[in-house]
Formats: C-alpha cells, structure tokens, sequence
C-alpha cells in the first residue's frame, strides 16, 4: 500500500508528518509480503504437521501381519480372470470360438494360485535365510522349485 503525505493543495496545515503544507508530494511504500500472485491465507488454519516417517522396516512388519490375518484375494480379480481367459484362448482355441468360464471356476484357479505362490515364496525366503541373507533373489525361487519337483507341492 502506498500512502500520501500532504500535497501542494493544502495550503496552510501541516501534514501528517509535521512538515509545512507546500511541500513536494511524497508517497512513502510500505513492506509488503510477497504471496506470488495468490491471495494470502487467512490465520484461522494451523500449520500442517509433517507426515510421520516409520523406521525402515516397520511398515512392511506391519503389512505382513495385516496380510496373514485377512483372507481376502491379494491378486485383482478382474486381471486375474483376463489372464485365464488369454491364456485358455492361445493354448486350447482352434479358431475364433472363445471358452466360457463360470465364475466359481476362476475363482477357484486363483485360490489354487496364490496358495501355491505364498507356499513358494515361503520356501524362497527359506533358501535366501539358509544363505544367511533376507532379501529373496530369483536363484533363490529356482531352488524352492528344483527342491520341490516336477509338480512343486500340487499334489
């Protein structure tokens, strides 16, 4: 905000700032706080807190109990059904005729399928602590499935 001090017109009173009238008009800038074009927040909001940070590891500890009480499905239902049906289609179509499936049928081969990768990866985390380390590499799945057959816990 610009403000005014007495102009040449008021003759005869002193300004504001003491000084005879007559004097040369001065416009004095007051400070003002940059809001880089946006109007400025009013002081009725609090500050907002930093978003917490957990110690490395904490969260997955949390997350694996969280998994191993639920029972829902942890692989999406509807990509899941999308894979069956292109994988049915490019191994057993002969032609445009596409398979039906019931959607107990899906469901079923994705309760088989992950009940065999949660068995496999417990096995991979197996192989990867015998190794004396806890992170899982993929020679490590190689072995589970080496150790455990041709058909790998499906029978």
């Amino acid at each position: 905000m610009a403000r005014t001090v007495s102009g040449p017109g008021e003759a005869g009173r002193p300004s504001a700032a003491g000084r005879p009238a007559g004097h040369i008009r001065q416009i004095k800038n007051t400070a003002r706080k940059s809001t880089g074009g946006r109007a400025p927040r009013d002081g009725s909001r609090s500050e907002v807190t930093a978003k917490r940070r957990y110690r490395p590891g904490t969260v997955a500890l949390r997350e694996i109990r969280q998994y191993q009480k639920s029972t829902e499905m942890l692989i999406a239902k509807l990509p899941f059904s999308r894979l069956v049906r292109e994988v049915a289609h490019d191994l057993g179509s002969t032609g445009n005729e596409m398979l039906r499936w019931q959607s107990t049928a899906i469901l079923a081969l994705q309760e088989a399928t992950e009940a065999f990768l949660v068995h496999l990866f417990e096995d991979a985390n197996l192989c990867a602590v015998h190794a004396k380390r806890v992170t899982i590499m993929p020679r490590d799945i190689h072995l589970a499935r080496r150790i455990r057959g041709p058909w790998g816990g499906l029978g």
